[in-house]
């Protein structure tokens, strides 16, 4: 009689044990860092009513621009937000007033309408502007927080919202820079203050992120 082998009764040959624990260790860590994200997947789509999906849910579709300099990120809202098909829900500037955290990012709830076989259907969707140097932050601290599983010791919390004024002095001394060349004032009258240990902070953020 022929039947399937039982996992259990598979024997591995010692050259395949290291393997095999390698592909187990990954699985493991790639379903912690993806758990959060899974988890209010499930609890979104466990909503049924369409009438509440259209108004509750508002990044069921997103987008994310990168733009080089801080003052382009409110030029590119402006020109998303002025547009007559697109109605503005909610506007976030965390530019402005950065979270505890050091978090920055220009947040925007816009309704646009999606051309459907029906014709035009209103679709709310989100999108985050950030210049390069706080899309280099986010990611770091997104994945020091999975790494942790939300649990993130006190230490490098507080070393993520240092760097994070880092970034944002990084952010203001290219504008600067730019500023300069684009103006013509090579006297730096309004000239960021990015010392030493600033570069050596971002050096370290660069080691951690690689």
């Amino acid at each position: 009689m022929t039947g399937r082998i039982p996992p259990s009764s598979v024997a591995l040959t010692p050259g395949q044990v290291p393997s095999v624990r390698t592909l187990r260790r990954d699985f493991s860590r790639l379903l912690m860092e993806h758990r959060f994200v899974i988890d209010e997947l499930l609890t979104k789509i466990s909503i049924l009513d369409l009438d509440v999906i259209r108004t509750k849910i508002t990044d069921i579709a997103g987008i994310r621009i990168t733009c080089s300099f801080i003052a382009d990120t409110y030029h590119v809202l402006d020109m998303l937000t002025s547009r007559n098909d697109v109605r503005v829900v909610e506007i976030k500037d965390y530019i402005a007033h950065p979270k505890p955290n050091g978090y920055k990012s220009l947040h925007a709830i816009l309704e646009v309408p999606v051309f459907l076989s029906g014709g035009p259907t209103p679709v709310i969707c989100e999108v985050q502007i950030r210049t390069i140097a706080m899309v280099f932050w986010a990611s770091l601290e997104h994945k020091i927080h999975y790494k942790f599983a939300g649990e993130v010791p006190d230490r490098l919390v507080e070393e993520l919202t240092q760097a994070a004024e880092v970034v944002g002095q990084l952010d203001r001394k290219m504008e600067q820079l730019h500023a300069e060349v684009h103006d013509g004032d090579p006297d730096g009258s309004a000239s960021e203050d990015f010392d030493d240990e600033a570069m050596r902070t971002l050096w370290e953020l660069s080691r951690r992120e690689a």
